[in-house]
């Protein structure tokens, strides 16, 4: 069984420019790692507490190194000279050590990045393909890939707030392997920086993942565009690419009012699902996420019933990669797929638990990166190791997102693994 010789940690910068926590895990036998964790814009009320310094002359307050003196002290020496039997137990000694229920002691993004370097020395222990070793972990055989939903337009936080809705992705439906959906997507972002250019007037200018971001003047506009820019591809629209939409309400809802600022309107939750239904019916959308905000608990089943099947049904903030909140989810019949970001609840252990329940209800899992990201490429291997249905990275641009695009390519050349049947024909 793996002993730990010792964790260490470093600050390092995002994609963003802004600090996060770079660990390094070294096993007795000799075995090391290093896992980079990435951060997020746009946060649920219920993730795991990321360690943030608070000294607004540094970083202006976004400094991480309270992060890395945790590892570099309480941690390592909690776990130096420890013998570990699983994943699970490492990542049992991580929750105890901090003793919070949203790790905000030892900070979410410190023991994170533990509970990511101590499974990768153990894949080069092992000497296993880190998909296989985060297949163990699972209990998973894996023999198909994520099919990727990559972003085209951005809004909300991940652009300059000019639409409210927060992503436009592209589905490569019809394409076949990584390599046939990244090249079929290439094509149509291609069209789309053109389109934007004549209609818009302006230069290509990408928001944190990658997407472009035009001043449209409605979120439906982006909507049309993404459909323009497909057939401009010689692409059909619900056939080869279809949509997804990350909606982020919760960015844009007004709780003491109880409504959304939505498209220069004020939206009841019954309009807004009236509003979502109606971008179902019109456009080739087969996925919609956290279409309304978080905590409107009473109005996620009725979103999903409006839905009939047509798409599915993502929470994002809305369950958090949270066990408690993906059962309740599931008891009320509240949405069909899990957005899983590993780090919106802390440690690898808790994140499988997530993605159990969601596949014992039928649901789909996506694996998500965050908006905040390093050219780490673990995610890939993950989304590979835990079945996922999809994988979201971002855009096919900036070396954060291609990393793990490359990656998702090595793996196919691999092991000559179809991809996930998704949109059902």
């Amino acid at each position: 069984m793996p002993v730990i010789q010792n964790v260490r940690a470093m600050e390092i910068l995002d994609s963003r420019g802004r600090p996060t926590v770079k660990a390094f895990c070294t096993l007795a036998s000799g075995a090391c790692a290093a896992v980079s964790v990435p951060s997020g814009a746009s946060t649920g009320a219920a993730e795991a507490l990321e360690l943030r310094d608070g000294d607004p002359q540094r970083y202006r307050g976004l400094g991480c190194r309270r992060a890395v003196a945790n590892i570099n002290g309480e941690i390592n020496l909690a776990l130096a000279g420890r013998e570990a039997a699983s994943q699970a137990e490492l990542d049992a000694l991580l929750i105890a050590l901090d003793g919070t229920n949203n790790k905000s002691r030892l900070g979410a993004n410190a023991l994170l990045a533990v509970s990511l370097a101590y499974a990768r020395a153990s894949a080069a222990e092992l000497n296993l393909p880190l998909y296989r070793h985060f297949a163990e972990i699972l209990g998973e055989s894996p023999n198909r890939l994520p099919r990727p939903t990559i972003n085209l337009f951005s809004g909300g936080k991940h652009a300059g707030g000019q639409v409210e809705i927060q992503d436009v992705l592209l589905v490569p439906a019809s394409a076949r392997t990584i390599d046939e959906a990244l090249s079929m997507t290439f094509s149509v972002y291609q069209c789309a920086a053109e389109l934007i250019s004549r209609r818009y007037g302006m230069r290509v200018l990408r928001a944190d993942e990658g997407g472009l971001a035009p001043p449209a003047e409605s979120s439906a506009a982006l909507l049309d565009d993404a459909v323009s820019a497909i057939e401009c591809a010689g692409l059909i629209p619900g056939r080869d690419v279809c949509l997804a939409v990350d909606v982020a309400s919760s960015q844009f809802y007004r709780e003491r009012e109880g409504c959304y600022d939505f498209d220069g309107t004020q939206q009841s939750s019954a309009e807004m699902i009236e509003r979502l239904s109606a971008w179902m019916r019109d456009y080739p959308i087969v996925s919609l996420e956290d279409g309304l905000a978080e905590n409107e608990w009473e109005h996620w089943p009725q979103l999903l019933a409006a839905a009939n099947d047509r798409a599915l049904i993502v929470g994002d903030d809305f369950l958090c990669t949270n066990p408690h909140r993906i059962r309740r989810a599931i008891e009320t019949r509240a949405a069909s797929a899990l957005l899983l970001k590993v780090n919106q609840i802390g440690t690898l252990t808790e994140a499988a638990e997530s993605c159990r329940l969601t596949r014992a209800a039928g649901w789909h899992v996506t694996v998500s990166a965050r908006s905040g990201e390093t050219e780490d490429d673990w995610l890939a291997d993950l989304a590979v190791g835990w079945s996922g249905n999809q994988i979201k990275i971002g855009s096919i641009t900036q070396s954060e997102r291609l990393a793990k695009y490359n990656r998702l390519l090595e793996i196919e050349s691999e092991t000559g693994w179809p991809m996930q049947a998704w949109p059902a024909k």
